[in-house]
């Protein structure tokens, strides 16, 4: 065991000296901590946060850092590798706390690895802010160190049902006409996402046909496609992460699946377009946050400059979307800058505090907590892919592209 921890700690030591932030010479240092999924099945995603948090941070400094009184200060962050498992999660975040020192924490990646490490900072009293975990779940516990900048799963996908609506109506049909399947995978997450669209759906009507769990490795969903063959449903809803939506996208477009209406998750995440070509074409992909929508701050500045600069910083995402999953994160940052600002103090419990007062206008969009640590001022948007790009479709304020329907 101790021979275990001493090669997580040079790992930690290692991966954080290499993440760092070059602190300017006349400023001193905020350390936060990290417990995130560099490696297992939310490896990809992790990344995605971890780069979104590094990248507000040396944004943050280019701005003159966090300034308190007449101090300025540079975000460093401690990172562990959580291997996507919750109980080394909650391992990691004890080792955090309690043997790094670390009195500020950031998020994991997903609701799983979030509803993990909770218990250990509310044990901490330790202010979390976090961007990766959505589960509604996460927001009933009475936790009062815990914040989320993201909009809660249970929305992620039940807009898709009210457009399957319009889309009824609109051609002349009760929208309790729609058959609805749902194929989700067995973690916090999506099972709130199921919930969201089986309550949507039955406020319209809607007849759920198909409600099935996807595989635990989420490599193959070829006997839900078999049902959906067979009973034809308007509407597919597909949520598994990363690794779930690469598998429905790539097997929908193998076995020639035709569904009017497909919505998924983790669309950009997974690269559908760039691995899949035209079997993604016309999906509806559920984001927290898109380039073209007109969410502006003094640090970031608009949405669309965020991923300009962002791909400029990392050459890796210069020909796809930058995943919402990295601004997210990077807007994670930027209510820690505010808060330390607003508290005027590095005493935990004021900046803990504060983060419960945060009503701020960001480039990912507005940031309000409610008394359970909720977001409650961001909508969630669905994008079509449309000739390859991601075009926002709904909510009808925020469209800039028409819906396709149905798909081809």
């Amino acid at each position: 065991m101790k021979l275990k921890f001493a090669t997580l700690a040079l790992a930690g030591v290692a991966v954080a000296a290499l993440s760092s932030t070059a602190s300017a010479a006349d400023c001193d240092e905020i350390h936060l901590g990290s417990a995130i999924s560099l490696t297992g099945k939310y490896a990809t995603n992790g990344v995605h946060a971890k780069n979104g948090y590094e990248f507000a941070i040396k944004k943050i400094a280019e701005n003159g850092g966090v300034k308190i009184g007449d101090k300025c200060y540079n975000f460093r962050v401690s990172y562990y590798d959580d291997e996507s498992k919750g109980d080394r999660g909650a391992t990691l975040a004890e080792r955090l706390i309690n043997q790094d020192g670390v009195q500020y924490m950031l998020g994991p990646y997903s609701s799983g690895l979030t509803k993990a490490i909770a218990p250990v900072t509310e044990k901490y009293q330790i202010p979390m802010v976090e961007a990766e975990g959505a589960s509604r779940s996460l927001f009933n516990k009475g936790y009062k160190y815990l914040f989320a900048v993201l909009s809660t799963s249970e929305q992620y996908l039940a807009s898709a049902i009210t457009l399957a609506a319009e889309m009824a109506t609109a051609n002349g049909k009760d929208p309790s006409s729609v058959k609805v399947a749902v194929a989700v995978e067995n973690d916090p997450f999506s099972l709130d996402i199921r919930a969201g669209v089986l309550e949507d759906a039955g406020k319209q009507g809607m007849k759920i046909v198909i409600d099935e769990k996807l595989p635990r490795d989420l490599s193959d969903m070829t006997a839900i496609l078999t049902k959906v063959k067979l009973l034809k449903p308007d509407v597919l809803i597909v949520s598994g992460h990363s690794k779930g939506a690469a598998t429905a996208v790539r097997q929908i477009g193998e076995q020639k699946i035709s569904v009017p209406m497909v919505a998924i998750t983790h669309c950009e995440a997974a690269d559908v377009t760039g691995n899949f070509g035209e079997f993604a074409e016309n999906i509806l992909c559920s984001t927290q946050w898109a380039e073209t929508l007109t969410y502006e701050d003094p640090i970031f500045g608009s949405a669309a400059n965020y991923e300009k600069e962002f791909k400029a910083a990392y050459s890796e995402y210069a020909s796809k979307k930058v995943p919402y999953q990295t601004a997210q994160a990077s807007a994670a940052v930027y209510v820690f800058k505010d808060a330390f600002e607003r508290a005027g103090s590095l005493d935990k419990e004021k900046v803990r505090d504060a983060i419960a007062a945060t009503n701020l206008s960001t480039f990912y969009g507005d940031i309000k907590f409610s008394d359970s640590g909720n977001n409650i001022a961001k909508p969630m948007v669905l994008r079509q892919i449309q000739g390859g790009e991601y075009n926002v479709v709904a909510p009808s304020k925020f469209a800039s592209h028409k819906l396709v329907w149905p798909r081809k």
